[in-house]
């Protein structure tokens, strides 16, 4: 075997010494406060054997798309699935992506021109920073959720730019699990006539009527340049699409390369999408649904009750009423130390180290899920209470 490269050795054991190499975990036999699985989809029986009996009613006995959706992979359920995500989230187009970071730098590094100035929230995902790197446009970042300092960046860059202006935020942001103020972001980027692009990842599932999103909730779908929405979160399942126009569906399957030089999702994924979104529809009609998102919504609830009334002095959570809860360890020593101790006790809590997180900010990120109980939202949040006060 050919000797590793010393400056790639030299990384890794910067790493090791900053207390922050990751590994791949094992699989995780612990109570779920980790993953994204929000709705408990992924695990539902009933939507594994729903898509199985899909495929087999339209005797699709096919493992592999066999090639990018340009040239033998663009199968009848991809038409299905874009149709019935454009009626389920307002949209005039869709067009389905591999995965988010996929959809992100497919539409970030192809999108934006030479020219062109794309303001980013400075807490924005690595998808979409890794998009704009690729690209041509300049961009520059403002702070989180900082509408005045968006602001005084838009009027200096409108005035100096010949090129279009985006502006890129989130519903629900990843890390922090709080979110913008929608409605004044909208107002702001009218004002100096900039494209709106909003990442959906995390909202998807959890909030609006059945699921549509923060936006949809909101009732602003049609007042954004982009939405990009996953598959992997909430609806336990896998890929991405991004919503907007006709056009830029079209110059999207023409210039997005991580669209046209991928092979496409396999049929089964895409039945299993189709599925979970009737699922989703079945809401207003289908009481155990209802139930379903309620009982997230009220674990939310509960477990911002229970930090309220603790009151523990050194533990400091970040406001949000999303399903991502987090709690600001200081040191990636430190985060990791008290992760551990939870996970020994049968929680599956994960850190969030810096470089990920700033330094500093290290925190534990509980998700909230539909099967999560009371008592386990208590039992957990005691343990990091008594861990901290050690």
């Amino acid at each position: 075997m050919q000797q590793f490269p010393k400056k790639l050795l030299k990384k890794i054991r910067q790493r090791q010494d900053e207390n922050a190499l990751r590994k791949l975990p094992e699989d995780c036999l612990k109570v779920d406060f980790s993953s994204n699985d929000y709705l408990g989809f992924s695990r539902s029986a009933e939507i594994f054997k729903q898509t199985s009996s899909l495929l087999e009613e339209r005797k699709i006995m096919q493992n592999g798309a066999t090639g990018s959706r340009l040239l033998t992979g663009n199968h009848q359920l991809y038409t299905e699935v874009e149709a019935l995500l454009c009626d389920f989230h307002d949209a005039e187009a869709s067009l389905v992506f591999n995965s988010g970071y996929d959809a992100n730098i497919g539409f970030f590094a192809s999108v934006p021109q030479r020219g062109d100035v794309v303001l980013v929230d400075e807490y924005i995902h690595a998808s979409i920073r890794d998009g704009l790197q690729m690209g041509n446009a300049k961009s520059f970042k403002f702070k989180h959720n900082d509408l005045n300092d968006l602001e005084s960046k838009l009027k200096k860059h409108t005035q100096i730019t010949r090129g279009d202006v985006y502006v890129v935020t989130e519903s629900v942001f990843s890390m922090d699990g709080d979110s913008p103020d929608l409605i004044s972001l909208i107002v702001l980027t009218k004002k100096y006539n900039a494209h709106l692009i909003v990442d959906e990842a995390h909202a998807i599932g959890v909030f609006g009527g059945s699921g549509e999103g923060l936006l949809q909730e909101l009732q602003l779908q049609n007042e954004v340049f982009a939405r990009i929405i996953t598959f992997g979160k909430a609806l336990g399942c896998h890929g991405a699409a991004i919503l907007g126009s006709v056009e830029l569906k079209n110059y999207l399957v023409n210039f997005a390369r991580s669209f046209i030089y991928t092979t496409g999702l396999s049929p089964h994924s895409l039945a299993t999408i189709f599925v979970v979104y009737q699922e989703l529809k079945k809401r207003h009609t289908d009481s155990s649904f209802k139930k379903n998102k309620q009982k997230l919504l009220d674990n939310i609830a509960y477990f911002k009750h229970e930090i309220a009334k603790t009151h523990s002095p050194g533990l400091q959570y970040i406001s949000s009423h999303s399903a991502i809860q987090c709690c600001v360890v200081p040191g990636n020593e430190n985060v990791k130390k008290t992760a551990v101790e939870l996970q020994q006790k049968g929680f599956d809590v994960k850190p969030i180290l810096s470089p990920t997180v700033k330094k500093g900010a290290e925190r534990l990120r509980f998700c909230m899920h539909s099967f999560n109980t009371f008592d386990e939202i208590s039992v957990v949040l005691d343990l990091l209470m008594t861990a901290n006060c050690r």
